[in-house]
């Protein structure tokens, strides 16, 4: 069933979209600080061989989520519009723009695992593991398309707890197959009770495997379930490419598309400059990432209902709603994100001691961790303003924000402290805190003054 913000209580319907994402995203980080914990068991190099490409992991899945962007956009317009069977034509489309991607990136990782750890500055002791390890992560990648755009789709008509449901088994099935895929086989002793469980013993190789069967496993039951979905199956449409609906798609999918390549691949360029200060640097940055990724998920989540709402609103014509939405995201999101970052604070060191024994990564990530902790609540104004933005179809603004403080400020800053003055891995997420604090100055200006809604919003046609 389709959301509409003029019914019932706008509390409720944020929380209804919200809580399943963030369950969703909270299942996700559960299974990356225990993938995370059972590859650091192997050693530093292990989780540093994992960890050093995973900015280029961003690069690709937020490349494919810009994608998804578009067809939220349009989907969720054209339903506040009344308007069902562009949404379902538009469902057609995103799965032939999902084959085509998927396959696409596919050959294109394959062919360049072994520059990109290269690329990144790989400690050279570590590079053909983390090919390895790439490569076999990325063997699954038209599936990963497939859970990134068809999940968007679901969630463009208000089921987020399809993707929610979905993610949980994906990340289940992951932890499975890494316990049987990363070590041995051995015996354990559970309430006094000696189990023998068989296992592969193929180390950082088996993480990968473990992760891309797990993949292929959600893009499939993704998929299945699109298909057979009430209101959006895209089943009896063409799978023709359709010019004017791509169209329309690529108008707000384009910016946001280039928006994610080049500040996910400033993130590659700042990790190879974390890479560049050694393992230790880059295990306790790996570490560090990986605990507070869980401390945005209140962020992503509302991020997912600024945008569905915000779209069926401006479908809608309903300019005071999408008012209305953003003051009620904003005053719930900075509550939200005050308490992740006092946890974040007083938790930094525990959290940090789960995935490494080595004492001078604990301190260096306990140290980014507590500075990044402060910062926390500013970050998550800009994440909200621009889900607001994106389903309104305005991504023009968030791409040149977005660019110009990664590479004006977190990059330069960055290449200056680290490449130029010889400082460490504080002076790095300095630069970064710095990069979201700006990020929320500018995002704020810009909700405040309201220029980027449009005055007389136009429900989309037919084409």
């Amino acid at each position: 069933m389709s959301v509409h913000l003029i019914d019932g209580s706008m509390l409720h319907i944020i929380f209804s979209l919200a809580w399943p994402t963030m369950l969703e995203q909270l299942m996700q980080t559960a299974v990356q600080y225990i993938d995370t914990a059972m590859v650091g068991s192997l050693g530093t190099q292990a989780t540093a061989a994992v960890g050093a490409t995973s900015t280029v992991s961003w690069l690709i899945g937020s490349t494919v989520s810009s994608v998804g962007v578009g067809f939220l956009a349009l989907i969720s317009q054209s339903l506040g519009a009344k308007d069902s069977e562009t949404a379902r034509r538009a469902s057609a489309q995103a799965v032939t723009v999902t084959l085509v991607f998927g396959l696409l990136l596919t050959l294109l990782t394959s062919l360049l695992s072994s520059r990109i750890p290269v690329w990144m500055q790989v400690d050279p002791a570590i590079r053909d593991l983390t090919a390895r390890y790439f490569l076999i992560f990325y063997s699954s990648m038209l599936f990963r398309a497939a859970s990134i755009i068809l999940g968007t789709v679901l969630r463009s008509v208000g089921d987020t707890q399809t993707p929610m449901r979905v993610g949980i088994g994906v990340n289940l099935l992951n932890v499975v197959l890494n316990f049987l895929m990363i070590y041995p086989s051995r015996r354990v002793t559970l309430a006094g009770i000696s189990l023998s469980l068989p296992g592969l013993n193929l180390g950082v190789e088996g993480a990968a495997l473990a992760s891309a069967l797990a993949f292929a496993f959600g893009g499939i039951a993704i998929a299945v379930v699109l298909f057979r979905h009430r209101e959006i199956s895209p089943l009896g449409q063409s799978f023709r490419p359709d010019r004017a609906l791509l169209r329309r798609c690529f108008r707000v999918a384009v910016p946001n598309l280039v928006q994610r390549f080049i500040t996910s691949l400033g993130y590659v360029v700042f990790a190879a400059m974390i890479n560049s200060l050694g393992d230790v640097s880059t295990a306790a940055h790996t570490v560090a990432n990986t605990v507070e990724s869980a401390f945005y998920i209140p962020g992503w989540g509302m991020q997912t209902a600024a945008a569905v709402l915000s779209g069926n609103a401006f479908g809608a014509g309903s300019r005071s709603t999408i008012r209305r939405l953003g003051r009620s995201l904003v005053f719930l999101e900075v509550l939200l994100m005050i308490l992740s970052g006092t946890l974040l604070f007083v938790f930094a060191e525990p959290l940090v001691r789960l995935f490494t024994k080595d004492p001078e990564v604990i301190r260096l990530g306990t140290a980014v961790l507590k500075m990044v902790a402060v910062s926390e609540p500013f970050y998550g104004v800009p994440i909200v303003v621009e889900g607001m933005m994106q389903g309104a179809g305005q991504t023009m603004l968030p791409l040149i924000f977005n660019v110009a403080c990664m590479w004006g400020v977190r990059i330069s800053g960055t290449f200056v402290c680290t490449q130029l003055l010889g400082l460490g891995l504080v002076s790095a997420w300095g630069c970064m805190i710095a990069h979201n604090l700006t990020l929320f100055v500018l995002f704020s200006v810009c909700w405040l003054r309201g220029r980027w809604i449009p005055e007389t919003p136009t429900p989309p046609r037919s084409a």
